[in-house]
């Protein structure tokens, strides 16, 4: 017979599994997500965000987002299993079965969709569908077991969401939001790197042709040096074009010399713990970046 569960029981049991759900989602790398959409948002006009877009447009695009990470999770289970970093998630510890995350990943997708679809405007709708089937399907599912160039190709659906905020709000594509696509395109290379060299074990063991696995670590770290020096010129292109200001040129150049230092440290004065450290910084990085573009933004229009 099976056991009854008390009301306190019941209540932990059920918050474990939204819990669980939750976690699928990948939160973390979510909010840094729609960061740059806000700041998308933020950008595309001069005064202040009308509200649907705004607050709809942040749910939808997140709800995609979250439904993009559960079907990597659904995807890469097996391979989560035998990797050090990934093996304590939801399905590999057996705390979800495949299923009902495939279920939870297309309920709170098509939720998503419909919102940005219905109450925001197509265009950012199917834009996000485009991003969500990019990295879930095309990335997750081909590129990164493809080529070692899996994150430089694929790191485009994940540089979409400036771009999805700015036609949230404009319904219309816009230059200059491609500039902020193009910031983050060059930062996910040298971003993903730094942690693919720390882990190059896990995803060696895995068939998994990441660059530190296939072509070896010092070429790596030479990649990642060149990719900040490439990122650091892609940080000017808002000041080039007059979309930002003094603020965010001081700000994003003291950013870019601090990546292109740690980058430079890596390559050649390595210390243990080095590369995962460039690693949590290059997330600071773009959050502050992002942040300085804000400020830099609403500073401009007080003037």
């Amino acid at each position: 017979m099976a056991k009854l569960l008390t009301a306190p029981e019941l209540k932990v049991n059920l918050f474990s599994q939204w819990h669980d759900y939750y976690e699928l989602t990948k939160p973390k790398v979510v909010a840094l997500m729609l960061l740059t959409v806000l700041v998308g948002m933020c950008l595309a006009l001069p005064g202040s965000l009308p509200l649907q877009p705004l607050i709809l447009g942040l749910i939808g695009i997140g709800m995609m987002a979250g439904s993009a990470a559960a079907l990597n999770h659904v995807i890469d289970r097996k391979i989560d299993h035998e990797m050090a970093r990934t093996h304590r998630r939801p399905l590999p510890e057996g705390k979800l079965s495949p299923q009902k995350a495939l279920i939870f990943a297309f309920s709170i997708g098509i939720i998503g969709f419909v919102l940005l679809f219905m109450w925001v405007n197509p265009l950012t709708a199917w834009l996000t569908f485009a991003s969500l089937i990019g990295y879930a399907v095309v990335y997750t599912l081909y590129l990164k077991r493809a080529t070692p160039q899996n994150i430089t190709i694929g790191g485009l659906a994940g540089a979409m969401p400036p771009l999805l905020g700015w036609t949230a709000v404009t319904n219309e594509f816009h230059g200059h939001a491609l500039l902020l696509v193009i910031i983050i395109f060059a930062w996910t290379p040298p971003h993903f790197w730094a942690l693919a060299i720390h882990r190059r074990e896990d995803y060696a063991k895995v068939n998994i042709p990441m660059l530190p696995v296939t072509h070896g670590v010092e070429f790596t770290k030479t990649c990642i040096l060149l990719y900040t020096l490439l990122l650091a010129v892609a940080t000017l292109f808002p000041v080039v074009v007059g979309m930002s200001g003094f603020i965010y040129l001081l700000g994003s150049s003291a950013l870019s010399m601090g990546f292109i230092y740690k980058a430079w440290l890596l390559k050649y004065r390595e210390s243990a713990g080095m590369a995962m450290g460039l690693f949590r910084f290059s997330i600071y990085h773009l959050m502050v970046l992002f942040v300085l573009l804000l400020v830099d933004h609403y500073w401009l229009i007080t003037l």
